[in-house]
């Protein structure tokens, strides 16, 4: 089972993401939180193909449904959703990432 966590910023959601390869290496996907919004999404995205992390975005099942119900383009949780699916699929290693706003010549808020 791989578990993160993704702080999606002013909205003030944060989004719990799980994925767990059952036994017939399909990668299931299981979302806890408040935003309607991404607990839509889980009815298009809950048992998902491992090659589901190597399709390009029209494509994608994860930017597809993330089309349907969201409303902000810049949600970075379709990122984590797929970050968690390829570490549970084997891969990639668990790895931090972030997007941090620089106020001024360099200086992070």
């Amino acid at each position: 089972m791989t578990k993160l966590i993704v702080n999606s910023g002013v909205c003030g959601f944060s989004v719990s993401v799980t994925a767990e390869k059952d036994k017939d290496k399909k990668i299931m996907i299981f979302l806890e939180t408040e935003c309607e919004m991404v607990r839509k999404m889980i009815e298009d995205i809950s048992t998902l193909d491992v090659m589901a992390a190597f399709a390009r975005f029209p494509n994608n099942p994860v930017y597809r449904s993330a089309g349907r119900h969201l409303k902000h383009a810049a949600c970075p949780v379709p990122a984590g959703i797929l970050k968690a699916l390829e570490v549970e699929a084997g891969l990639n290693v668990p790895k931090d990432v972030s997007i941090i706003f620089v106020k001024d010549k360099g200086e992070a808020p």
